[in-house]
């Protein structure tokens, strides 16, 4: 799971594939290391599979505003023809960056410890490149 603001990774985290992100939610909110502004709560924008009460329980325990897609809403609001475009491509557009990093993109690591830390220096290098 990939947390991220503006499309700058703020928080990564691991597991296999067989897992649902939404259980990802406590650890990756966990090991943000950036403090957010004192008093003042943060949006967080999820799609329609973190729509679950344990998820918006555990937004608002670390101080943030929830704004996630119901299931079955996207396609209501479809049929009618009011639907605003959503945001995917910001998280769409970090994967991108994110897979041209060879070792990312095809795992050659065993261990977590080591493609979490080659996670970790792509997000570095990606964040370093969106200060300039």
């Amino acid at each position: 799971m990939l947390t991220e603001a503006s499309g700058i990774p703020l928080a990564i985290e691991i597991s296999g594939a067989n897992k649902n992100d939404f259980k990802l939610v406590k650890q990756t909110f966990e090991s943000i290391q950036v403090n957010k502004p004192s008093g003042k709560k943060s949006n967080i924008c999820m799609d329609k599979g973190y729509d679950y009460n344990e998820v918006r329980e555990l937004v608002d325990e670390f101080g943030y505003t929830a704004h996630i897609r119901a299931r079955g809403e996207e396609a209501k609001k479809l049929k009618k023809g009011v639907l605003k475009k959503a945001r995917r491509w910001v998280v769409e557009r970090t994967h991108s960056w994110l897979n041209r990093f060879r070792g990312i993109l095809i795992r050659w690591s065993k261990k977590g410890e080591n493609y979490l830390a080659m996670l970790h220096f792509a997000c570095g290098l990606i964040t370093w490149r969106a200060c300039l």
